[in-house]
């Protein structure tokens, strides 16, 4: 695909590829522009805006799939040239609704081809993109509504239009509110087809005016952080953030337009938006959207029938993808169960050994596990094709690593913030270490900053695909990008042999005790969890105390419906508690079974056993009676664990700790 000249522009009349003189790397004002970091060293990836990269694409492959959805039982598809027509219809109609320049669209909704549409409708006509998690409250999108002041709403239905309604009077800058699916009920709101028909009646000259005014080097999306840490960020990215990203990361793990991806974690975060949205675009992918329910169950079935090349998940997914697994290896026959276990055994090794790059003599044993238990494997569960599965987002479990890879199923783990616009390490075929996150991908630096004699220390970044910086907030933008342009991630690391990094902790995370010690809770907590498969979460606490102590919850049944924990222990945790002498089956029941508390007491034992420290051995430890989750808040979005409001929910659990 021909590259972009971008054009450095004094009238600001001359976008969408104009470049606009900055002074800084950083900006925190919705109309600011900024300087591109180290553009001599990456001038083969020239500066390109969205607009054009979509015509582009469109032109390129006009009549390939772009985009696909499954309604009445058929699959709907989107043409790349479909895709670009329809964004600029919905561009106009935008505009016509009074969409403002350098304002927003606010996006509430699942994963839809209209949530692209909508996002690059937004985006033409000059505004910026801000997605909204669809389990966000009235108040939160109120908060995020009203920081990047959004023009428009567009939701997907009326579970979703409800929010908005309800602080629609407290919106001084919502002109206008679209539901994408089905025929909105409330009066004065529109439906898509109706935003379409809008769009088709104006004027091509509109648009090409707002075209004429955008700058690759100016905010075109928001991404809010979660809020794990305090109140949501608004992340401004530049079109050039993102598509250096999506063009690096996709040449990285050799992406073209013969790729399959599926799209189904939520759009408001970073690396869905990288992943389903933007390398799809920069290669000429389809994009395959999975149901509403794909977390509660459905998505295996998406994957049998469309057996995507790339496939993307946060750890859970492929935690319960292996929950499942185990289940039902339990119910097979000897004999079955037997050659299973054969099998992994040969993969693991095999694998291993693989990635170690020591010469392979399993003989007979790899093939013929691959053709008797691993493809059978791949296909039911619609691997089969799949030549990248990527894992990130959160921490991940050896275990799960491990199991997967005996089953000749690589995860291939990432790295990156919702500042770095996406991906920025990763490992990937060919480059592969088990425990690292992998390399720093082509074309962006990463170094650990003032590391310890261990060499731990802060991870920092640089290139273009570092963020400009956060919106209408200075203070912070200054907090995380310093004087020279690196971002400072607030993650602990160190670097491997070649180049592998590995996160070792966080920084807001590390526990400093009374006695001054620093201990990171997450390597705590990772071995507490693989000591006992019937835990789903460890919490260490000590910040300012006299010792470590730590909550833990158990493995539980998860209502298919609300997502919500209930009592009823998971096959997993039943199975532990017969293999040490308990009947229990519920929460209750366990809670209160002195052989479940003398196993667990017994675990937390060998854990301390390992410590490096008295400072880092766990004293006491006590069951919060339900599960987290991210309807009870203990969660976020992508199921990281928010400290702070597990701290506050349950002080009274954790004071009773220290009250001696």
């Amino acid at each position: 695909m021909e590259d972009s000249k971008a054009r450095i522009s004094l009238d600001g009349l001359d976008g969408p590829d104009q470049i606009l003189p900055a002074t800084g790397l950083t900006t925190a004002e919705p109309r600011g522009a900024v300087v591109f970091r180290d553009m001599e060293a990456t001038r083969d990836v020239a500066p390109m805006s969205i607009p054009t990269l979509l015509k582009r694409t469109a032109a390129t492959y006009p009549d390939k799939t772009a985009l696909a959805v499954k309604r009445g039982g058929e699959w709907l598809k989107w043409s790349y040239k479909q895709y670009h027509s329809d964004s600029r219809t919905i561009a106009k109609a935008f505009v016509k609704l009074g969409l403002e320049r350098h304002h927003s669209v606010g996006i509430l909704g699942f994963n839809a081809p209209e949530w692209f549409i909508a996002q690059a409708g937004a985006i033409f006509a000059g505004g910026l993109s801000c997605g909204i998690y669809t389990t966000n409250s009235p108040q939160a999108c109120k908060y995020i509504a009203e920081d990047c002041r959004v023009n428009i709403m567009v939701v997907e239905d009326e579970k979703q239009l409800d929010k908005v309604l309800a602080i629609r009077s407290e919106l001084p800058h919502l002109k206008a509110i679209v539901q994408y699916l089905g025929v909105p009920k409330k009066e004065g709101v529109l439906s898509w087809e109706e935003l379409l028909q809008i769009g088709v009646k104006e004027n091509d000259e509109v648009l090409e005016d707002r075209l004429k005014r955008i700058a690759i080097n100016q905010c075109c999306g928001l991404i809010y952080t979660s809020g794990t840490t305090g109140l949501p960020k608004g992340v401004m990215m530049s079109h050039d953030n993102y598509i250096y990203a999506a063009r690096t990361a996709t040449k990285y793990l050799n992406i073209d337009q013969d790729d399959d991806f599926i799209s189904y974690l939520p759009l408001s975060h970073s690396a869905a938006q990288m992943i389903d949205v933007w390398m799809p675009m920069a290669s000429g992918a389809a994009v395959y959207f999975a149901d509403r329910n794909a977390l509660k169950g459905s998505l295996v079935g998406t994957l049998r029938e469309v057996r995507p090349t790339v496939i993307f998940g946060v750890p859970r997914v492929f935690e319960k993808i292996k929950e499942k697994m185990v289940e039902m290896g339990k119910s097979a026959g000897g004999v079955k169960r037997v050659v299973a276990d054969w099998a992994k055994r040969t993969g693991l090794s095999h694998n291993l050994k693989s990635m170690e790059g020591q010469a392979q003599r399993d003989g007979y044993a790899y093939p013929l596990a691959k053709k008797l238990v691993f493809s059978k494997v791949k296909e039911n569960l619609g691997f089969s094709r799949c030549k990248i599965l990527g894992v990130g987002a959160a921490p991940v479990a050896m275990d799960t690593f491990k199991y997967f890879l005996s089953l000749d199923i690589p995860l291939y783990e990432c790295y990156g913030m919702s500042e770095t616009s996406g991906p920025q390490t990763g490992n990937k075929p060919g480059k592969h270490m088990l425990g690292s996150v992998g390399p720093t991908i082509d074309g962006m630096k990463t170094r650990i900053a003032d590391p310890d004699p261990d060499g731990n220390g802060e991870i920092v970044m640089y290139g273009r695909n570092i963020m400009m910086g956060y919106l209408n907030n200075a203070e912070k933008t200054s907090e995380a990008i310093d004087e020279d342009g690196w971002l400072h991630s607030g993650d602990i690391g160190r670097e491997l042999s070649n180049g592998y990094l590995k996160i070792t902790g966080r920084i807001k995370e590390l526990i400093i005790t009374a006695g001054g010690e620093n201990v990171p809770p997450v390597l705590i907590e990772d071995s507490i969890m693989e000591e006992l498969p019937c835990i789903s979460n460890a919490m260490l606490i000590g910040d300012r105390r006299k010792f470590l102590s730590c909550l833990l919850t158990l493995k539980v049944d998860v209502d298919a419906d609300t997502l919500e924990p209930t009592s009823k222990l998971s096959t997993a945790a039943v199975d532990w508690c017969r293999e040490i002498g308990s009947k229990a089956k519920t929460v209750e029941e366990a809670i209160s079974d002195p052989s479940v508390t003398r196993a667990i007491q017994g675990s937390i034992d060998r854990v301390n056993a390992s410590a490096t420290s008295n400072a880092q051995r766990v004293q006491k430890w006590s069951f919060v009676p339900v599960d987290f989750s991210v309807p009870g808040g203990e969660l976020g979005p992508t199921l990281k664990l928010k400290r702070h409001y597990v701290l506050k929910k349950y002080d009274t659990q954790i004071n009773n700790f220290y009250n001696v």
